[in-house]
């Protein structure tokens, strides 16, 4: 159970997270139990996490501030293992380390500048670049698919929507522009086909327009030299 402390205290962070938005972090603690918050990350430019939503959970102890909270992502990401403790400095892995004063705000900053490095970690995992950047794609749909997320950032759902739209528009346009690449180089290759065809066509029908003159020079000239050898 929260202590009034506790709760005096991440309400106030409540607060001032809504009043002072902190780029790429949105947080909001769950409505059953103010010790438990829902956090969405937004990948920032220049990193391959860009354009992704990585969602997770803080789970704040009963004497929050005086203790850290447990960190966990829930949204595949490669950076960290999903539903894992995280080994942060700002996590309770580390109470020995931990600032009362840092808020969730802090919590979360911190959390974005060491998923944006490479340094590892309990709770960390390895993959490529180009993994991360498809997984912050995957993102979007897997965000929508938790109901808690849905419900408690409904403005980032509708930014994950209007991403889904902008990439279905843009496969289907890629797809149009294949259909009609393939449909054209179709067309090119029976056209080519078809000037094949009337050109031996035309060769055939030479041939046997000059035949008859050819056989008949023949036997003239064969009949000559009969002549002038009898």
């Amino acid at each position: 159970m929260a202590s009034p402390t506790s709760i005096k205290r991440l309400t106030q962070d409540y607060k001032r997270l809504k009043k002072d938005p902190v780029p790429y972090i949105e947080a909001a603690p769950i409505e059953s139990n103010i010790l438990e918050w829902r956090y969405c990350v937004k990948g920032p430019e220049g990193t391959p996490y860009h354009g992704g939503y990585y969602h997770g959970k803080l789970v704040f102890p009963p004497d929050y501030p005086f203790k850290p909270p447990r960190i966990l992502m829930i949204t595949p990401n490669g950076r960290f293992a999903t539903n894992k403790r995280l080994c942060l400095s700002i996590s309770d892995f580390h109470p020995d380390t931990w600032n009362p004063a840092w808020s969730v705000a802090t919590i979360l900053t911190g959390l974005l500048s060491f998923m944006v490095e490479a340094s590892p970690t309990v709770g960390s995992v390895r993959s490529s670049d180009e993994e991360k950047k498809q997984l912050a794609v995957n993102s979007w749909t897997f965000n929508l698919e938790d109901h808690v997320f849905n419900k408690l950032f409904p403005e980032l759902v509708l930014e994950i929507k209007e991403k889904l739209k902008e990439k279905e528009a843009r496969e289907k346009e890629e797809q149009e522009k294949l259909e009609q690449y393939a449909g054209g180089h179709q067309l090119a290759g029976r056209n080519k086909q078809a000037e094949e065809n009337n050109f031996l066509s035309t060769c055939i029908s030479l041939l046997w327009n000059i035949a008859p003159f050819v056989l008949f020079a023949s036997f003239v000239f064969i009949v000559q030299l009969v002549i002038k050898s009898s």
